[in-house]
């Protein structure tokens, strides 16, 4: 009986480049997220009063205030210049991590489209 195909060992030559370039973006992702971990972004609220840093692991590392952003009689807003510093920092370095991976998978984003 013939072999279906006629490639050697089965495998069509255009499956096995698609298995290497998947490989190779494999590997190139994970060194972008290695680096984006190391990355930090930096964003403030209320002019500047509160200044926020994030790491690429969506950690905060960095709080700043400025003293004029701590007032004891309105505790409100100072919870929500850190929580509006917070927020846009955390953006920020999504946008950053999707930019990146996407120059890595030309725009497939999460999925393949099949």
């Amino acid at each position: 009986m013939a072999k279906r195909g006629g490639f050697p060992g089965g495998i069509p030559g255009n499956m096995n480049n698609l298995m290497k370039q998947a490989q190779k973006m494999q590997r190139q992702m994970e060194e972008t997220t290695a680096a984006l971990e190391e990355k930090e972004v930096t964003a403030t609220a209320g002019g500047g009063a509160v200044e926020v840093t994030v790491s690429g692991k969506k950690e905060v590392v960095k709080v700043k205030l400025a003293p004029e952003a701590v007032d004891p009689d309105d505790i409100e807003m100072l919870e929500d210049l850190i929580m509006a510093a917070v927020n846009e920092a955390l953006r920020k370095m999504e946008e950053m991590t999707q930019s990146e991976m996407a120059k890595i998978t030309g725009g497939l984003g999460g999925g393949f489209p099949f």
